[in-house]
């Protein structure tokens, strides 16, 4: 299958991976290079879902898919990956800027195990073993690492979250909870819709204007007709990322657009509300 990509730039290329078991999923290169960390964001191949979700959908809200099929996705993607199926520990995302700290009594919720948490829309940790995950279909996955203090996060950040600055609050719940220090975060922002893809109305703008700079909102939309925009979440989200502090050359975004490619990954944009969602993972072995 081929894959429409945007921009070349060697330092941000994703890896298309196929697993033994059929499961396509793609991988940072700039988190692969350090052995004890699994990274992933899963592809619409590989799974049993059927129909508008098929196949690895990995959320069970996309009803009518049916619950045993995710669950069997789950295991495939547990097997690609190479974690173990019980380590799943998943977001309750709500558009919000909320970060949860998980540990090892966290493992399986979202799968095997009902959430005792809402509206969490980042999860961070610094314990091993525990395979973090958040849901997509067009929104941007962030993916946080702190080399020398060995944390983890990974967070959900649409437009809502992008113009809340998710990036931000990410690397100060990491200081916070773990001492983390920006400079020694590696950040990637995964896949998502496209600026060219991504028309906005004026209301989603003046909010952007609310939190960022004149000089930042000029480069992160472009005017596309009367009270329209079009909007770079992966643009907002680097500006993002360097004003918390974290080094240029440790920013590492995608050039996969969600919309671009409907045949390998879902977008709400292009299917609405009956389709699946594909999920970002991330873990310390």
């Amino acid at each position: 299958m081929s894959i429409k990509i945007l921009k070349k730039n060697d330092k941000n290329i994703l890896k298309l991976k196929k697993a033994r078991n059929g499961v396509e999923y793609f991988s940072f290169e700039a988190l692969e290079k350090y052995e004890g960390l699994i990274n992933g964001f899963s592809t619409r191949i590989g799974g049993v879902s059927e129909g508008p979700y098929a196949s690895m959908n990995l959320s069970f809200s996309r009803e009518p898919d049916n619950k045993e099929g995710v669950l069997e996705n789950y295991k495939r993607m547990a097997e690609a990956l190479g974690v173990k199926e019980d380590s799943f520990v998943l977001s309750y995302q709500e558009h919000s800027t909320n970060v949860r700290v998980v540990g090892k009594s966290d493992m399986g919720k979202g799968v095997s195990v009902e959430r005792d948490y809402r509206n969490i829309d980042g999860l961070i940790t610094n314990e091993r073993g525990i395979t973090l995950g958040a849901f997509f279909a067009d929104c941007i996955p962030l993916y946080f690492y702190d080399r020398k203090k060995q944390v983890i996060g990974l967070a959900h950040s649409g437009w809502r979250g992008t113009c809340k600055k998710m990036g931000a609050v990410m690397i100060d719940e990491m200081t916070k909870n773990f001492g983390t220090d920006a400079k020694d975060v590696i950040a990637c922002i995964g896949p998502g819709i496209c600026q060219d893809c991504y028309q906005v109305s004026e209301d989603v703008y003046e909010e952007f204007s609310k939190n960022f700079k004149r000089e930042d909102i000029d480069s992160i939309f472009r005017e596309d007709g009367k009270d329209h925009f079009r909007l770079s979440l992966w643009k907002a989200n680097e500006t993002v990322l360097k004003e918390a502090g974290v080094l240029p050359d440790n920013i590492f975004t995608s050039n996969i657009c969600t919309a671009c490619n409907p045949d390998l990954l879902y977008s709400h944009r292009i299917m609405g509300d009956v389709r699946g969602n594909m999920a970002a993972f991330l873990a310390l072995k």
